[in-house]
Parts: C-alpha cells; structure tokens; sequence
C-alpha cells in the first residue's frame, strides 16, 4: 500500500470526487475527526417508521372489559404501516426493524368516577405495557416505551374501563384528540 499526502485533493473535471469504487471500504482510523462545513447527504438514518394516529370521534369503552382502541385519523404514517380502517393497527414493514419508542394517551370524557382506567399497549396480542389511573374523571391515562421490533410485528392500543357503566374516549372530528397513539424507529 502507497500513502498519498496532500492538503487538497480536487476532481479533475466537473464536480464530484469520487473515492473508492462499488464494495469498497473505506477505513477511517481512530481519532480522526472529520469535519464538514458544506452539506452532507447519505450519512446517518432517518426516523422512519413513524406514526401518529387519533380517534375522529368518541369512542365507548364498555364497563369491565378490554376494547381495542379504533384510530382511525393518521396524522403521519410515513410508510403506510398503520391500518386505520380495519385491525387500528401498527406492523413493521419489511427491513425496518429495530428498536422504537412508542407512546399512547387515552382521554376519558367521562364526568362520573370510576375504579380504574388502563391503557395497554400489546405487542403481536401479548400486552406489552400499561397504565393506569383510580378514582378519577375526565382523566387522560399516558404510557410511552422502547420496544423492539421485527419485520411483520405488530402493535396495538386497547382501553380498560373498571366503572360499572361504559365510559367515552375523547375524539375529535377536526383535530387530534386525548386519544392518540404514535411512535418512530431509533436510529442506531
């Protein structure tokens, strides 16, 4: 291997310089620091999927009973991942796999107290993660997480309402509502 020393290297013709062809590797030693001061393109990631979905309209949550949560208003779904008119589902899609962060909020518009209010988020139908709030009304029950995800994964949103009538969750037909649910994949 020959070393080449210079203080500026300059395209002959045009403007792109090339380095290295196609399956190439170009190593970059410890301790050195590159720095830009133009624009650059191609490196890092981007933080996609993501999604955030709310409800249109309230949503009844029956007494004593887990019922899934039906977003249907997507305010940002990059990929098309998220179903908003028939499983109120999130699926990664092939080759986006990795870990996400993920958060839900359910709004109760509920004026009576109740004995409790769960939010669950379930992954591939198994829960995940919950919260909960006791003894409240008009409460909005809150959870977020990391979560790892594979290709054809799912995710879901599902209400417990403990009162001894049906409760309502918050919609909205011209803005995002309480009831929301979103998330993004981390770059790594």
């Amino acid at each position: 291997m020959s070393k080449l020393e210079t203080n500026q290297v300059d395209p002959a013709t045009g403007t792109t310089l090339t380095l290295g062809t196609s399956g190439d590797t170009i190593a970059i030693p410890s301790g050195v620091t590159i720095a830009n001061s133009g624009t650059s393109t191609g490196f890092g990631g981007v933080n996609t999927p993501a999604w955030s979905v709310s409800i249109s309209a309230n949503q009844s949550i029956s007494a004593s009973a887990y019922t899934k949560v039906q977003f249907d208003r997507e305010e940002v779904d990059t990929d098309n991942a998220f179903d908003n008119s028939s499983n109120y589902r999130f699926t990664v899609p092939s080759g986006k796999g990795g870990k996400y962060f993920v958060a839900s909020s359910l709004r109760n518009t509920s004026s009576n107290d109740f004995d409790a209010f769960y939010l669950n988020i379930k992954k591939n139908g198994s829960d995940y993660v919950f919260s909960s709030v006791r003894n409240e009304f008009r409460e909005t029950v809150v959870t977020s997480c990391l979560i790892n995800l594979s290709a054809g994964d799912y995710l879901e949103v599902f209400a417990y309402n403990g009162d001894s009538g049906s409760i309502d969750l918050s919609g909205s037909s011209d803005k995002p509502s309480g009831t929301h649910f979103s998330g993004y994949r981390i770059i790594e």
